[in-house]
Order: structure tokens, then C-alpha cells, then sequence
């Protein structure tokens, strides 16, 4: 998967002091992966935002910027062989 440069995004930001870094939705403390992990176990959007008090916007921000990311080709030095057990 493609490196995912969120710094380039308006929606979200990351603070080194605040919640370990992460990438957070600005003027919150919930990180852009929750978003994520939650649609993952099966929450619906409308959950996410009603859990998280985040907008649909944002949601959607999300969601485009990564969706954006698997457009983009993998460079060529990262379709190198794919890593066994060993080198993990």
C-alpha cells in the first residue's frame, strides 16, 4: 500500500503532544484511523458520526484522500519481492 501523505489534507492534522502524534480531525482528539477501524467492525457512517461527533464531510474527506492513494503507481524500487517470514 501506498505511503499516505495526510500532512497535504485541511480536514486533519497531527500534533506531536496530542494523542501520540496521530493524525487527528482538527479541533478534535479522534484520530483519522479510528474512522477506519470502526467502518472496519461494521459501523455505518452514520455511526461513526454519531460516536465520534464528526461530520460527514470529514468522513468523506477521509475516505477520498485514501481512495485517492490506491490511484496512484507503486514505484518501481517498492514492487521489490514480497517479504517472507524470516525478514518480517
Amino acid at each position: 500500500m501506498p505511503a499516505l501523505d495526510w500532512s497535504n489534507v485541511p480536514p486533519w492534522k497531527a500534533s506531536p503532544g496530542k494523542v501520540s502524534g496521530a493524525w487527528v480531525f482538527k479541533n478534535t482528539r479522534m484520530p483519522v484511523a479510528t474512522v477506519f477501524e470502526n467502518l472496519e467492525a461494521g459501523l455505518t457512517v452514520e455511526e461513526v458520526m454519531e460516536e465520534f461527533s464528526v461530520t460527514r464531510e470529514q468522513i468523506n474527506a477521509v475516505l477520498h484522500f485514501a481512495a485517492r492513494a490506491w490511484e496512484r503507481p507503486i514505484p518501481h524500487s517498492a514492487q521489490a519481492a514480497p517479504a517472507d517470514a524470516h525478514s518480517l
